[in-house]
């Protein structure tokens, strides 16, 4: 049986130089985190995570250093006030690999309160931490900790081999609070937005198999398929989103079809508005797998009629996308998105659409996401060679199969037709397999 402690009592558990894994957003223990960053006198405490969703000062702390797997808002905020925060380039399949490599002394997660067979649901999140919140428990050298809190849905695995939940008895200190998980709402689409998404419902028909992203964009994509005369439709997404609630209570979710995991929604964590995690709670349709699980490419592509959703920051003639950097700076992460667009591209049947508006402003003036080449300094995320659809407000440019100077030209006729001549001259040189630069 664990040892019951206040969050306090927990955090002085830690000693001032030791390593501590926390889950991705969702997962993380609010009320543990929080006495975490009451103490001040930490000399090399190392954190490994990811997108931060709990406020604490831990991380503002002198001696706390931070490898962040995927940056959020919190992160960004974090790096911009000169916290010692780190990015570490990873999908976030291998997150489980690499947190076994640096195997922390100290692991903690959230959960539900244990049920009359001592189970604690892992709630909002399965990911890449399961296997080492267990390996933690069962290492006498090692701690875990976890929060149980009524305020968090009780979700489920599937069968005894994907058991969404850690029992009583692997737990070394359990804490009691009253927490609930960060909500996350929407913001309302832009008239760009609307016409993305009605761009893209024409790549979904019946009986496919959805993964939408988080945004204005999925959520639309999702409002239009809620709405729409299409259904019989799968999920497997590796975020369960708001959008994907509408759908279900649409009547358009049947999961009937898929060819894996037929009769359930698959996803590896949540994140959403408080009306979602409401649904959630207590909810079988819905079954959280560990990521290596969900975002396996072969597992994707076995799903029938695949269609992925994910979006983008900018993207070059060449069909390369940069999703997760802005001029060469960290602003989010790889994520799923890699491993959906590679998935999706295993299969005839199956469709990958990357959706973003075609400007955005700087200083006032109007800059094209879609460009001629990319400048120095760029991170490409997904390369060119698995992009098969991009979609902005304009329409759509089906990439796969085509030479550069063909992708050139179809995303020069969906880009803002302020520059539109500059890309077509940069598809034209790039005629013949040449470089496009100037």
């Amino acid at each position: 049986m664990p040892t019951e402690l206040t969050a306090d009592e927990a955090a002085a558990r830690l000693d001032p130089a030791d390593t501590l894994g926390i889950p991705l957003g969702p997962g993380q223990p609010p009320a543990f985190l929080r006495a975490l960053g009451e103490r001040t006198d930490w000399t090399d405490l190392r954190v490994y995570g990811a997108l931060l969703a709990v406020g604490t000062e831990l991380f503002s702390r002198s001696g706390v250093h931070y490898l962040s797997g995927f940056f959020g808002p919190l992160e960004r905020a974090l790096s911009d006030a000169g916290a010692d925060i780190e990015f570490t380039p990873a999908d976030f399949r291998r997150f489980g690999p690499l947190l076994e490599r640096q195997s922390p002394h100290v692991m903690t997660t959230v959960a539900t309160p244990p049920d009359s067979d001592g189970w604690c649901s892992l709630s909002l999140h399965a990911g890449g931490t399961v296997e080492e919140l267990r390996r933690a428990g069962a290492d006498p050298q090692r701690l875990l900790v976890v929060e149980v809190s009524d305020a968090y849905p009780r979700t489920f695995g599937l069968g005894d081999q994907y058991r969404h939940a850690l029992h009583v008895d692997e737990i070394d200190v359990l804490i009691r609070s009253a927490d609930a998980p960060l909500v996350l709402p929407g913001p309302p689409p832009t008239d760009a937005d609307k016409e993305i998404a009605r761009h893209a419902v024409s790549f979904i028909r019946s009986g496919a198999t959805l993964q939408t992203g988080i945004g204005s964009i999925p959520s639309q994509i999702a409002a239009l398929l809620a709405n729409g005369d299409g259904g019989d439709y799968g999920l497997h997404s590796e975020m369960f989103t708001d959008g994907c609630m509408q759908l279900h209570r649409a009547g358009k979710v049947s999961n009937a079809a898929k060819g894996l995991y037929d009769g359930v929604s698959v996803t590896t964590f949540a994140f959403g508005t408080a009306d979602l995690y409401q649904w959630l709670d207590g909810n079988t349709d819905v079954a959280f797998l560990p990521v290596e699980i969900v975002n396996s490419p072969e597992v994707i592509a076995a799903n029938q009629n695949m269609v992925s959703i994910n979006g983008a920051l900018a993207v070059d003639i060449q069909g390369q996308v940069v999703a997760d950097t802005i001029n060469g700076t960290q602003f989010s992460g790889i994520g799923g998105a890699e491993d959906f667009v590679a998935g999706a591209g295993l299969e005839l049947s199956d469709r990958s659409l990357i959706c973003l508006p075609s400007t955005y402003e700087k200083d006032g003036a109007l800059q094209s996401r879609i460009v001629p080449w990319f400048g120095p300094g760029a991170v490409v995320t997904t390369p060119r060679h698995h992009v098969d659809v991009i979609v902005t407000e304009y329409g759509a440019a089906e990439l796969e199969g085509r030479t550069v100077q063909e992708r050139g030209r179809a995303l020069a006729a969906i880009a803002h037709p302020q520059f539109r001549d500059e890309l077509q001259a940069a598809a034209d040189r790039a005629a013949g397999g040449r470089s496009p630069v100037l």
